[in-house]
This record gives C-alpha cells, sequence and structure tokens, in this order.
C-alpha cells in the first residue's frame, strides 16, 4: 500500500490526503470547528496585543482553556497556563513562548489559587479538568522557581469532567467540577503530609451541557454558563442547596450560544465578569456587585480584532483575566483561545492550529468607555 501511494503524482496524494480529512471530520466531532461559518466580529473591536505558540497538537479541536498568575511582588514574573484538551498542560511566558509542558492527557479547563500551604512552604495550586480520570487533576507550582509538577488527582464522579474552577472561602480552597452533561461537584482540597485529600461539599445539575464556570472569592458567587441557556449565578455555600439565579439568558443580544468560558477582572475595587459568546465572536462584559454578586450591570461587548502580526479571534472558547499590573499590562491582562490561529482559516471544518490571544485590559475599558472610578 505505501509502494503505491509513493508512485501516485502529488495532486493525486493531496486529493486523497483531503478526502480522508473530510471524512474524518464528518465522523468526529472532536475534529470539527468551533468557529462560526461567518468570521464576522460582532462585538467593539479590541486589537490583539500579542499571542501564544499554538498547543501542539494540530488538525483538531485542542486548545481550550487559559489561566494567569503574576507574582504581586514583582508582576513581570507572571505566567500563563494553557490546555491542551487532547496532550496536557502549557506554561507561557508573556512573550508567548512555551515554558514547560505537562504530558498528562486530555484537560479540559484550568484554574489556579496562589498561597496553598504544602507543609509549611506556600504554592500556587493548579487544577484542571481531566476528561478520562474523572475529575480534577492538580498541580504546584513553586512561586519562587515557577516550576510546575504534578501532585495527584481529586476524583468527581461527573458525566465527563469539562468545565473546572477555584475559589477561597475562609481558609478553604475549593474545586468545582462541571461535567459535560451539567452535572456539578464542589470539593474542598487540602494537603496532608504532602499530598492531596479531599472532601465533596455539595452536588447539583445545572440542567443541560456546561462548561464554563468562575468563583467570586469576596462575594462566594458561583457563575455557571450553561451553553445553550445563559448564565446562572449560584453559592459555593453548601447550606445554599443549588439555588440559582439566571444572570444573563441564552440566545440573546448579549449572548449567542455556545455560552463558553467565564472569568472575573477586578480593576479599583470594582469587578467584572466576562463571558465569552463563542457563536458571534464576542466578548460579553458585566460589572458585578453585591454580597452574593446578585446586581449585575452591562457594560458592553467586545471581540479581539487582529493587530500587527496577530489574527483575529473567532469561535473561542475559554477566557482568563488578571487585574492589577501583569508584566506589561499595567491594569490587567485578558487571556483568550483562539479557534483558528492559521489566517484565512475561521468557519473551516478543520482547523490548522489553535492559540490563546493576549488583550490589554486598558484597550477593552477605552472600547467600552467602562470607568471603575464611576460609582
Amino acid at each position: 500500500m505505501i509502494q503505491l501511494q509513493n508512485r501516485l503524482p502529488a495532486v493525486a496524494l493531496a486529493t486523497a490526503f483531503a478526502l480522508s480529512l473530510a471524512a474524518c471530520a464528518a465522523f468526529d466531532p472532536e475534529l470539527r470547528s468551533d468557529s462560526p461559518k461567518d468570521p464576522t466580529l460582532t462585538g467593539v473591536p479590541v486589537p490583539a496585543a500579542a499571542e501564544t505558540q499554538a498547543v501542539g497538537t494540530a488538525r483538531s479541536d485542542a486548545a481550550d482553556d487559559p489561566e494567569v498568575w503574576a507574582d504581586p511582588r514583582d508582576p513581570s514574573r507572571a505566567v500563563i497556563f494553557g490546555t491542551d484538551k487532547k496532550a496536557g498542560l502549557y506554561v507561557y511566558g508573556l512573550d508567548g513562548e512555551v515554558r514547560a509542558f505537562l504530558p498528562e492527557g486530555p484537560l479540559n479547563n484550568v484554574d489556579l489559587r496562589p498561597g496553598f500551604l504544602v507543609g509549611e512552604r506556600e504554592q500556587v495550586l493548579v487544577a484542571a479538568s481531566h476528561r478520562t480520570r474523572g475529575g480534577a487533576l492538580l498541580f504546584l507550582m513553586d512561586p519562587a522557581t515557577l516550576e510546575v509538577k504534578t501532585w495527584g488527582l481529586a476524583s468527581a464522579p461527573v458525566s465527563e469532567p469539562y468545565g473546572l474552577c477555584m475559589g477561597r472561602r475562609g481558609e478553604d480552597t475549593l474545586v468545582v467540577v462541571v461535567g459535560q452533561a451539567g452535572d456539578v461537584r464542589q470539593l474542598r482540597i487540602a494537603a496532608e503530609q504532602g499530598r492531596p485529600t479531599w472532601v465533596e461539599e455539595q452536588a447539583f445539575a445545572v440542567g443541560s451541557q456546561a462548561e464554563g464556570c468562575v468563583i467570586d472569592d469576596a462575594t462566594g458567587a458561583l457563575y455557571v454558563g450553561e451553553e445553550a441557556k445563559g448564565i446562572w449565578r449560584y453559592s459555593i455555600d453548601p447550606a445554599k442547596g443549588g439555588a440559582r439565579t439566571l444572570l444573563e439568558p441564552a440566545p440573546g443580544p448579549r449572548l449567542t450560544p455556545d455560552v463558553e468560558g467565564l472569568t472575573l477582572l477586578r480593576d479599583s475595587g470594582k469587578t467584572y465578569l466576562i463571558a465569552s459568546s463563542q457563536g458571534d465572536n464576542a466578548f460579553a462584559v458585566w460589572r458585578v456587585a453585591g454580597e452574593a454578586g446578585e446586581a449585575a450591570d452591562y457594560q458592553g461587548r467586545f471581540s479581539v480584532a487582529a493587530a500587527g502580526d496577530v489574527d483575529a479571534v473567532t469561535g473561542t472558547d475559554g477566557v482568563a483575566a488578571l487585574g492589577g499590573p501583569v508584566g506589561p499590562y499595567a491594569e490587567g491582562l485578558i487571556v483568550v483561545q483562539d479557534d483558528a490561529d492559521t489566517e484565512g482559516a475561521t468557519g473551516g471544518v478543520v482547523r490548522e492550529l489553535q492559540n490563546f490571544k493576549l488583550v490589554d485590559w486598558r484597550a477593552v475599558k477605552s472600547a467600552l468607555e467602562i470607568d471603575p472610578a464611576a460609582p
């Protein structure tokens, strides 16, 4: 068979290869692009500031969710985590170059919390939903060396681990795992004799496929994105028993399904919720407030436009943000997944490459006329 293929003309080989890819994409939903057929950017355009190297898995739906950490004592020391949901966890520098790769298999969403005590040492606890091992895979990053190592698995019996977010409640560190079917488990994570331990605190059902989630440590609000329905607000207090409020419905003027990544950014004492509206290549922003985050003041929608050598963001999945100085981003950084990193590939059935784009929070504030000093 190999000899026969070697005798085929180059055009015939290319045609056969294209047909085989098309056939594969027709049967494997993991190869199909999440990018809308229409690549129009529907939000107010904001220029991309930089981008990361693409994840290693090509021609597949691979890059998914980012997270950002910056040293509060030296914000120039910052890293970006990004998942390859076929292969493992990437660690990038702010220059977009790969610092490390941990080949831990299919990881979907990632989050972190600094100041996690293991023995008497503070570590950055990083967690990622593991799609086949049934829970949250835990990593530790040494804030002094930025070295990342795998720590262990906290099991969470959900349908298939998709979404994941972390939070703090007093001295407790929490991990929430969201299953593909919308089943949710909340775990309390600790370290005993250098190894991870966990206790399940609450479980509830969102109703249908869900993924993105984020916890506001200050208010105890847990925001979960039900992909075809909108954004729900829950509580990390188990006594609330899964009670919820619909913050924003989808489809609607602000969100076009799928509702994907959710993140929070704090600026000048104000908290902003950012959601990726995958269906129309945009990100919606609300200012959230109140003891349980019950008030939500809509700020507008933006899209990440091409700038310089960096292409526009389409079909986005995960989104992460960190307020305050992060390297050259003096007031905050937003990192988003780009479904098609090759210019002109938007809307294709099979993508060539996927990566993460960096956006300056100052550019978003300027574009949407957001004033954190306003009452």
